[in-house]
């Protein structure tokens, strides 16, 4: 199920992903987030507002289906350079440690993520 139509619109789904693992959306995790927005969407008048309409629309999937978002889209963006993806895996440490401690659920969310990163690696 691929709904990205470019990468940054994706990179900025799995901050989200990241920052929701725990089920609870910590100030300085939105902080994060929308530092490295400036950089993802230099161009982007209204980085909150894009930032809280993507939230919402995270809000409306469950787990298995943001799993297969993240899935679909990550073998959509083949083009993608693994380095690319891996720096994006480590933006997803600096979401989930942003707020000075890294939950279970957290943990277990990015070791999914970089298992995504390195099937994907290994099928090019």
């Amino acid at each position: 199920m691929v709904v990205h139509t470019n990468f940054q619109d994706f990179v900025l789904f799995l901050y989200i992903h990241m920052a929701l693992a725990d089920n609870f959306l910590h100030p300085s995790e939105e902080e994060v987030i929308l530092a490295k927005m400036a950089k993802l969407f230099p161009a982007e008048a209204n980085p909150k507002k894009k930032f809280d309409e993507a939230v919402v629309y995270y809000k409306t999937l469950n787990a298995e289906q943001a799993m297969s978002v993240i899935q679909s889209t990550f073998k959509h963006f083949d083009q993608i350079k693994f380095a690319q993806k891996y720096k994006v895996y480590t933006d997803m440490y600096d979401v989930v440690n942003a707020d000075g401690k890294i939950e279970e659920a957290e943990k277990i969310a990015l070791d999914a993520l970089k298992k995504v990163i390195d099937l994907n690696s290994e099928s090019k």
